[in-house]
């Protein structure tokens, strides 16, 4: 894994600076411990931080192609490059090193754009090709690897795998987005295309971007999608064979590396499917690793323990104390905007343990949004049938009334806690989920403004975000939309986001088998009843896995990567939540109502609401402020966005 950074002149061919373009390829140095990779031409600057991984000896970047006409800088891995070097051969390309890097050259220079669709992999990758003038960037299918990007007004184009990456250069001029604020109040992230910046952008998922020079700057361009036609008829057990066969290729591809590799386990069907598969696949002993919590209502370790001795893997386990939040600071500098996932702290700390033993390890991650894991999944189908019964015309007012006059009983039994399934209920399926995966639902986000920043929103809202993928779904089935919302927003935006960063810090790779994308493509034509069936999330994956795993680690109920935010906030953090809501950082830049920062802190700290989640996404945002923003133009800069 790797960072990349690079400068091009859209207008013409100016003297890029060598010392300017080390600075915003250094600002990434976590990411590339190993190797540093500069080239500077007139109109060109491109920059790399090398993880090595494959190719050891021979895989520096920037690479070239045979006649130095075509340059590639690449963050990812194409695990199918092996498959493509005889093929590119045929063509007539000659290979000088046995790394997947001079795959995509060469790619380029036969398939050009559609080059992507051949890749099979994660990856975030810029090529210049010096006979026409162009610049090309992509981005992998479902946003493993991230890469920013941003046009200066004198026509510089910058890119980077890191958003530090382009502050590091001057010209940037650093204005917090109004749009993007109310995307992470909503959600807990900013959703691509948008930065918390109004001048950078990230490239999404599954695009690329074309820039040629002299030309203005082209809007990205769609590769790929994934499709639930849930149109194929097979049999339970060709199923299962099917599966298990898909999933064992997908983590086979992915064990290819000349350094130290392992998974991390936590214990849930996810993590433990890929190392069941691996330790299939493997010579010798499977290294995994696992974060137990010291709080036994959030520890998952004995789960973990059991598939470790019955894969009989050299398992690594790290202990988290129930009051470990020393890292906030830490991850608003790591994550360069707002980010609101407080399991960001327990992922941190597994990427910290599996770096001291591997440089490669496999993860779980995607399971639950292609297979069906959520909790939210069920309810949300539990939802829909009521929505198909009784008419919206009766559904608006009826369950509108009923949510509004509804105690929000967060001290209750949860089946008395009613409130939000009544909104759910009258609202249509699209505003409905996303009225589940906000923080700040919309009620409290008009509470939460000053009416001065609700001014510069211009009745935006973050549920455009939903709507404007619903749009492009194709399906009207009811788990099969929220999946691919989930894959275009949440998966994206939240759990790639979290994970690579987590990962890059500590330099090591992170590699996801469950995020295939032929796996995806495949588990899009199965009918939802084999992924949600009789209640159970995940069906086809735990009948799949039976034979492999614990029946306790399959069946238990879901306990997720949590930590007691509740607890903390009404204990060792009740000064420092006290001191952001009621200080005068949060209550002076324009953005937040100070009388309802101080109503969350009261109603939480009485115990009669559990406000953590929105404490939290608050507790970062000021985090954010004080240790990107102010570092970079002052706090001026945030007033002026207000």
């Amino acid at each position: 894994m790797c960072g990349i950074v690079g400068i091009f002149d859209i207008r013409g061919r100016r003297d890029i600076g060598r010392e300017l373009l080390s600075r915003m390829n250094e600002s990434q140095h976590h990411r590339g411990p190993d190797e540093c990779g500069l080239h500077v031409e007139p109109g060109v600057g491109l920059g790399h931080r090398r993880l090595s991984i494959i190719d050891l000896s021979m895989g520096q970047q920037p690479l070239w192609n045979e006649d130095h006409s075509v340059v590639v800088i690449y963050n990812g891995e194409i695990y199918n490059y092996q498959s493509l070097i005889p093929e590119l051969t045929a063509l007539g390309h000659t290979f000088r090193t046995k790394s997947d890097t001079e795959v995509i050259v060469h790619a380029w220079e036969s398939w050009g754009e559609s080059c992507v669709t051949c890749f099979r992999g994660m990856f975030a990758f810029a090529l210049y090709d010096r006979n026409q003038s162009t610049l090309f960037l992509a981005r992998d299918r479902l946003g493993v690897k991230p890469l920013h990007y941003a046009l200066l007004p004198d026509g510089m184009l910058l890119f980077g795998s890191e958003l530090k990456s382009l502050l590091a250069h001057p010209g940037l001029h650093v204005e917090i987005d109004p749009h993007a604020v109310e995307d992470y109040f909503a959600l807990g992230y900013v959703p691509d295309p948008r930065t918390i910046f109004t001048a950078a952008r990230k490239l999404p998922a599954a695009h690329t971007l074309t820039v040629r020079r002299g030309a203005a700057l082209p809007e990205p361009k769609c590769y790929w999608d994934p499709r639930f036609t849930l149109d194929v008829s097979i049999g339970i057990g060709d199923a299962f064979a099917e599966l298990n066969a898909r999933l064992d290729e997908s983590v086979k591809l992915r064990l290819i590396s000349e350094v130290p590799l392992g998974a991390f386990l936590s214990g849930g069907v996810d993590s433990s499917s890929v190392v069941a598969s691996m330790a299939q696949s493997s010579v010798g002993a499977v290294n995994t690793c696992s974060i137990a919590f010291a709080d036994p209502a959030y520890d998952e370790s004995k789960y973990a323990q059991a598939v470790a001795e019955r894969y009989r893997t050299r398992h690594f386990v790290d202990r988290i104390e129930s009051d470990d939040f020393d890292l906030i600071d830490d991850l608003a500098r790591l994550y360069d905007e707002p980010y609101a996932d407080s399991s960001a702290i327990p992922t941190y700390r597994v990427c910290q343990l599996a770096r001291k033993h591997v440089t490669v390890a496999l993860s779980g991650d995607g399971g639950d949004e292609s297979f069906g894991g959520y909790r939210r999944y069920r309810l949300h189908l539990a939802e829909e049938r009521m929505r198909r019964v009784v008419p919206f015309a009766l559904r608006r007012p009826v369950f509108g009334f009923l949510g509004q006059v509804y105690p929000k009983a967060d001290w209750a039994p949860r089946y008395l806690r009613a409130k939000t399934t009544f909104e759910s209920l009258g609202r249509r399926s699209v505003e409905a989920y996303f009225h589940t995966m906000s923080i700040f639902r919309d009620d409290m986000r008009r509470r939460l403004f000053s009416d001065a920043f609700k001014a510069k929103l211009g009745g935006y809202n973050a549920i455009e975000v939903f709507r404007r993928h619903a749009a492009l779904a194709q399906t009207d089935d009811p788990l099969a939309l929220v999946q691919y919302l989930d894959l275009k927003t949440y998966l994206v935006g939240d759990i790639n986001t979290k994970v690579d960063r987590a990962s890059m810090a500590h330099s090591l790779e992170v590699r996801e088998p469950l995020m295939d994308h032929p796996l995806v493509e495949w588990l899009g034509t199965l009918p939802s009843a084999l992924k949600m069936r009789g209640g159970e999330a995940k069906w086809l994956l735990k009948k799949a896995m039976e034979s492999r795993l614990p029946h306790d680690v399959l069946y238990r109920p879901k306990m997720g990567f949590a930590v007691p935010l509740e607890r903390w906030f009404r204990g060792p953090l009740r000064a420092r939540v006290h001191d952001v809501l009621h200080g005068d950082r949060l209550q002076s830049i324009g953005i937040f109502d100070p009388a309802y920062l101080r109503t969350l802190f009261d109603s939480h700290q009485s115990g009669a609401r559990d406000f953590s989640a929105p404490i939290w996404t608050l507790l970062m945002f000021d985090a954010f402020l004080r240790n990107v923003v102010d570092g970079y133009a002052g706090s001026s800069v945030v007033e002026e966005a207000a």
